[in-house]
This record gives structure tokens, sequence and C-alpha cells, in this order.
């Protein structure tokens, strides 16, 4: 099971407050199990691990198996929540560098022009022996209307239509039950679609087919992953003490002055996991003038960026470190004759060592130079574990948010962006 050490962080509160925020959360968790929270219409995300819905799993993977089988190129187009889960648990579970299934490239996640003018040229060429790229196209947005999916999925659209007959059954659109633009779309053109339940939010839906049909035509198990989550979910009912130690420890924290949550790993395969756990705290903590802002760093390189900072910048800041307990086998060092570069003396250590080293040896220093760390432990990295950390993160930020009084499920300063900028552009 995927676990916290607190033991890092304990000394920089309080202990009364640190009780105050625990009384608090148990309540909060009360409100999360019974219902009786702000934004209740919105727990979907654990109703799914509930009641699990096996038939949607194997649907989604008899269509991935087509897409793995067919496909050289599946372009995800999305933004925000629409994106980010599958990136994370495909970049955590696959490899470096994919030589095998669809190579999946993302859309609709920002509006450069010129990055899909590029992308379209690039589906255009053919592959090495002269044929044309088959390629299938999943959009995911509820509304349909989102600006920067929506421009992507205009250009991606037309242009699978322009070069396959079967353009119906390339495009598969993921959205709500009805209304919004894309159903409008699916009626006309019997494009595949699968169900964004009304009740789950984007940033809480990587657990959905939003995110589950991607990670799928990863040729990750998504089985596996999915329960992995119920595993988590059906502890955390019995016995959530863990889990609610940490959601009061990281408030205590908040309410002791920290501003930021600096969210760290040194291992590269979890940077996209880091960037999904960002949004879904971010924009479920930051309310009316609340919130510990989550910044991402990826040790060891931003040790040589920010670490100063870090080190010996302002003391309002915690860190919360992603940990790989063990590791699949990896290099190891040899000893080298003439030892040039000093490194003998790491002789028969392996990378996954050295590099857990440097994370305590970091951790160390952070903490006497003011910084409370808190760590997210895996005790191997697969896709179980990383569906037991999803519904732990899930659940923490709802917990959590709940003790801030907040909603943990809108996002009305989202919005704020968007009038801005459609009034510029003349939007009707």
């Amino acid at each position: 099971m995927v676990y916290f050490n607190l033991d890092h962080a304990k000394s920089f509160v309080d202990q009364s407050k640190l009780a105050e925020s625990r009384k608090l959360a148990e309540q909060s968790f009360k409100d999360v199990q019974n219902k009786t929270g702000k934004g209740p219409e919105w727990l979907g995300w654990r109703d799914i691990l509930k009641d699990p819905n096996d038939a949607l799993l194997a649907d989604i993977d008899r269509l991935a198996g087509e897409i793995r089988s067919k496909a050289d190129v599946f372009v995800v187009c999305g933004i925000g929540g629409s994106y980010l889960g599958a990136r994370a648990v495909q970049e955590a579970l696959g490899t470096f560098f994919p030589s095998s299934g669809p190579e999946i490239i993302f859309a609709g996640h920002h509006m450069s022009g010129r990055y899909l003018k590029e992308l379209i040229a690039y589906l255009d060429q053919p592959k090495a022996d002269g044929e044309k790229k088959s390629v299938y196209v999943n959009v995911i947005s509820k509304s349909g209307t989102t600006i920067e999916p929506a421009l992507s999925f205009r250009f991606l659209r037309d242009w699978v239509h322009a070069n396959f007959e079967d353009a119906q059954k390339r495009i598969i659109c993921t959205t709500s039950e009805s209304g919004g633009a894309l159903n409008k779309l699916i009626e006309t053109n019997k494009y595949k679609k699968f169900v964004l339940p009304d009740d789950i939010g984007g940033r809480f839906s990587v657990l959905s087919a939003v995110g589950l049909l991607p990670i799928a035509a990863a040729g990750i198990d998504i089985r596996s992953l999915f329960y992995g989550a119920v595993d988590a979910y059906q502890n955390y009912e019995k016995d959530p003490s863990e889990l609610l130690d940490y959601v009061a420890l990281r408030h205590a924290l908040y309410e002791s002055g920290m501003a930021m949550d600096m969210i760290a790993s040194f291992e590269p395969e979890l940077g996209a996991v880091g960037g999904w756990m960002q949004q879904l705290f971010g924009e479920s903590e930051g309310k009316n003038g609340k919130g510990l802002f989550p910044v991402l760093l990826g040790y060891s390189t931003d040790l040589h960026s920010v670490g100063q900072m870090v080190q010996q910048g302002q003391r309002n800041m915690l860190e919360t470190f992603l940990v790989i307990d063990k590791a699949p086998a990896s290099l190891s060092v040899s000893a080298n004759e003439e030892n040039t570069d000093g490194l003998n003396y790491l002789d028969g250590k392996s990378f996954h060592e050295i590099n857990s080293k440097a994370f305590e040896g970091t951790r160390e220093a952070h903490v006497e130079g003011g910084v409370p760390v808190i760590s997210i432990h895996f005790p191997r990295l697969n896709a179980h574990s990383l569906g037991q950390f999803i519904y732990l993160c899930e659940l923490a930020i709802a917990v959590y948010v709940y003790n801030l009084g907040e909603n943990p499920f809108d996002q009305p300063g989202v919005e704020d962006y968007k009038k801005a900028m459609f009034r510029l552009l003349g939007k009707p």
C-alpha cells in the first residue's frame, strides 16, 4: 500500500494546533463519506470505485486493443484533467523511449498554432516504408466548446476525414451524456462515444474513460490501475487514520504560515504524476485567498536551479516528495582503473541506491534549513500502486479543502481569464 512519512514535518507545528486540525479532518472525512459537505454532486469519483463497472473496463480494453493493432499514432485532444492524468500514468509506467504500440501525442492543451501546424505536417509524413500513417483521435471535453481542445479538434477532425474513408471509426469522443457540442457531432457522424459522468469533474476523472482509454491504448493494464484505486477506497473507508494524519499535518502547516507546497521527486518518471497532482491540488484549494500554492520540482535537476532558494529562501514552504522504495534493476557503477572522475567510491552501487541517498541527503539538508518535509512512498511503482496513489490524492485534497471551509470541486476563478479573453477576441 502507498504510505506516508510525516516524521520530518511534525516538529514544525504546534501539537495542540495539529490536534485541532486532526479533529477537523475527521469531520471533513465524514462530510465526504456522507455527502454533507460543499459540492456533494461532484463525488462520482468515489461512486465509480464503490461500484466498479467491469463492462466499461472491458469495452475500453477492447477498443484500446484495436487502436494498438491498427494505429501508428493516437492523438489525445484535451486540456487540464482531460489529459494530465493519462499522461501521468503513461509516463510513470511506460518506457522513456517506446519502440512498440502507437505513438501517443497530446494536442489541445494549449493554443500554439505552430505546434498544431507541425503536428498535422508530421501526421502527413509517410512512414519509412512509404505508407501513410494510421491515425486515431480521442477528443475529450465535457462541453465540447473549451477553446483549446475545440480549436485543435476542428483541424484534426477535418484532417482525419480528408485522409481516411473510415474516419468515423477513427475518432472517439469522451464527453457528457447529453448536450454539448460534441454530442451533436457524434450524432451526425456516428463517432464512438464514452461518457464522462456528470458527477465527476475533470481533475478527478483519470479513473473514468477520460483517462482509461488513452492509458489502455499505451498498453497499460487499466484493470490493475482501477482496482488499485478500489483497494485504496476500501482500505480508507475502514481505516482513514493515516490519510487523516497527513491532511491534518498539511492543514496545520498551512495554518502556521506555509504558503507553498513543493511537489518533488528524484524519479523522472514521476514528473508528470507531480504535474497531475499540481492541478488536482491547485484547482481544488486555491479559493478565496486560501490554499498552498503547488510548485512542481524535478530533482536532482532542480537542485541546480532553485535548490538555493529552497535551502535558504523564505521559510514559507513545505516539501512533498514522491518516492519509489524499490525499483527494477538498473545500471550499477563499476570501478575504473584511472578513476579520473573520482567516482570509484560508488563501486557496486546502483543508480537507484545513489538516487535514494540523494533524496535522503536532500531531505536532511532541507529540514535542517527549516523546510518541513512530507514524503509519499510507492513500495514499488506499478499500475496497482499508482491506482492507490490516485485515489489517495483525490480523497486527501477533498478532505483538506473541507478543512479550509471551501468547495473542493468547483473552479470559479478559471472562468475569469476566459471571460476577458473572449471579450478581447470579440466573441458574441
